[in-house]
């Protein structure tokens, strides 16, 4: 099966949007599973509006996804998008958030808006 070529013009938008920290970090977090606002809140040690706005923003571009459980969103990386591929391969070469996770769930703050 041969690769789906990225157009120039959507790997320039993705590049841009990755080139912040925080998205970049975001899309770190939620390839690792499911994540919810408020666990990217402590994560990142940023507000919740501060959180929203990057995130709605990768939503905005298709790189993440949302789903809706009773009155909150989690979101995940959405592995459908033509840039998935390269996507991951750079997340690949960022360390490890196995541990803030852990951390997290030592905390009992894993999913803490369920």
């Amino acid at each position: 099966m041969e690769k789906t070529k990225i157009d120039v013009q959507e790997l320039a938008r993705v590049l841009k949007l990755l080139g912040d920290s925080t998205r970049l970090s975001i899309m770190q977090y939620v390839s690792k599973g499911e994540c919810c606002v408020c666990e990217l809140v402590e994560l990142l040690d940023m507000s919740q509006p501060a959180i929203s706005q990057h995130l709605r923003k990768l939503r905005d571009a298709n790189l993440v996804v949302e789903n809706r459980k009773r009155k909150w969103i989690f979101y995940r990386i959405n592995e459908h998008h033509v840039a998935y591929e390269l996507i991951h391969q750079l997340l690949e070469e960022l360390p490890s958030v196995d541990d803030e996770f852990e951390e997290l769930d030592r905390k009992n703050l894993r999913i803490i808006c369920d």
